[in-house]
């Protein structure tokens, strides 16, 4: 009888390769699609980084944190606005940067940290797809949603905004929501860490969340406690973390001047005044955000309001920033707290409806984000002109290359913006007008950015008036002189 068995069992035909992909066919071309959409962002990314498009603020910045960490100073940044040395928790609790030291210890370039942001982003098509399968008991309708992710215009731009730790909450957010619609609370746990560890406002998102999960889910002991211990995370950073590196409070309090100025602030003004807020999060900019970030996905998260609620403190966090430049803007990576259940309440929402509508609701979906793909981030988008537009001669390219040369790999540096992510894998590199300890300054004069408080801006007559002092100091000595591009020496030491 036995022998029978294994006889039959041999017999049986084992699955082709062939075979192997038609039974996974929506796996394997989903894997496909997100390999394919990283190398396409990857090459935007990179044709930037090389026309200096891609500047000190933001990715220089976090260079130079992930090169301090793995050179054994965790974390440690040249303060752009003083020129002094200080550890990046004191401005963003982002401490998720240190875990990349050892990726650049094996592949020490800016690019590295823009390409593993581009690979999270797009991972979060797998969290995304089986949530919708398990929703919508279709891989077809589920396939779909996971597409009209990568083809939404502002999961590209995000991806190429290089690099922002808070990006990589995107999947981590996404895995959440997965977890828990599983109840796998362990999985949970260590992704809801992970998250909150890009940027100090991720708790308060992942409290949001806690409550949906006891609301929704009706598990409300756990709910409530991932409500506390999320929200009790970012006020230890906010009132903690970052009071204790930079010696006051965070410095991005300033952006909410008009509501409060402060979390707490603006808690008040919601309680005393809430027409103050209403009017500071419906100016026209903030209608339009709103309308560009709901117009490509046919505002179908609405169908699961309750999901779509948790991205609600982030998106009242830009809505009413009025000091930060892009916080209303959805080419930036402000959207990266909004961005995961905007798709996941889709994903839920659509599973509310009877079969066939599923797969036309997810059809729908991907016919509009397909359509509004055309916004970016390629070249001659329309969604907003993007900044490299305006790409530079060969000739300035090469007078910019040149320049760099002559600056020693260790030398402490004072750089203009677009030339200081290239500078950036050192410990001292700080922003002009800022010239702090720098022995070279590499100075592009078609790059008239200056840094602010939460920003920066272009400012012609600062900077003029830096390089008129520079050029009668004798402090200085021009070493290079070609297209525009700078280069000069310290000649007291």
């Amino acid at each position: 009888m036995s022998s029978a068995v294994g006889s039959s069992l041999r017999a049986q035909p084992r699955p082709s390769g062939l075979a192997w992909v038609q039974a996974h066919a929506w796996t394997a071309g989903l894997w496909a699609a997100m390999l394919a959409w990283s190398t396409s962002v990857f090459l935007v990314v990179r044709a930037r980084f090389l026309d200096f498009s891609l500047a000190r603020y933001d990715l220089g910045n976090m260079v130079q944190a992930v090169w301090s960490t793995a050179h054994g100073r965790p974390l440690e940044v040249t303060n752009g606005f003083t020129g002094e040395q200080m550890v990046r928790l004191g401005s963003h609790v982002d401490p998720i940067l240190a875990l990349l030291a050892p990726l650049w210890i094996v592949a020490p370039t800016p690019l590295l940290l823009a390409a593993v942001q581009i690979a999270a982003v797009a991972a979060g098509v797998l969290p995304l797809f089986w949530l919708a399968r398990r929703r919508l008991r279709s891989e077809t309708a589920a396939g779909l949603i996971a597409l009209a992710y990568l083809v939404y215009p502002w999961t590209a731009w995000t991806a190429a905004d290089a690099f922002h730790p808070v990006t990589l909450a995107i999947p981590l957010l996404l895995f959440c929501v997965w977890f828990l619609d599983t109840d796998r609370l362990g999985p949970f746990a260590v992704c809801a860490v992970l998250a909150a560890s890009t940027g100090e406002l991720v708790g308060v998102t992942i409290g949001a969340l806690g409550i949906w999960y006891a609301l929704a889910r009706r598990r409300r002991r756990a709910g409530f406690a991932i409500a506390a211990l999320g929200i009790g995370w970012s006020c230890t950073a906010l009132l903690v973390v970052v009071p204790a590196f930079s010696g006051a409070s965070s410095v991005f309090y300033g952006a909410y001047d008009d509501v409060g100025g402060s979390p707490w602030g603006v808690v008040a003004t919601a309680v005393t005044e809430p027409s103050a807020l209403a009017r500071a999060a419906t100016e026209p900019r903030d209608l339009l955000y709103l309308g560009f970030l709901a117009a490509p996905l046919a505002g179908a998260f609405l169908l699961a309001p309750g999901l779509a609620a948790v991205a609600s403190p982030q998106l009242a966090a830009n809505l009413l920033a009025g000091g930060v430049t892009g916080a209303n803007n959805p080419h930036s990576h402000y959207v990266a707290g909004i961005l995961p259940f905007l798709f996941a309440s889709i994903a839920v929402g659509l599973g509310r409806l009877a079969p066939d509508g599923r797969l036309r609701g997810a059809v729908l979906v991907l016919a509009l984000a397909l359509s509004s793909a055309i916004a970016g981030p390629w070249p001659g988008a329309v969604g907003g002109k993007p900044s490299w537009d305006d790409r530079p001669t060969p000739a300035e390219l090469s007078a910019r290359r040149d320049a760099l040369e002559l600056v020693p790999p260790r030398a402490a540096v004072a750089a203009t913006n677009g030339l200081g992510s290239h500078l950036s894998a050192r410990r001292y590199l700080s922003s002009v007008p800022v010239v702090g300890d720098a022995d070279w300054l590499v100075v592009d004069s078609s790059d008239p950015w200056v840094p602010r408080a939460y920003g920066g801006a272009f400012d012609t007559r600062a900077f003029q008036a830096f390089l008129d002092r520079i050029e009668r100091s004798p402090t200085w000595r021009k070493v290079f002189d070609e297209r525009g591009v700078l280069v000069y020496r310290r000649s007291d030491r």
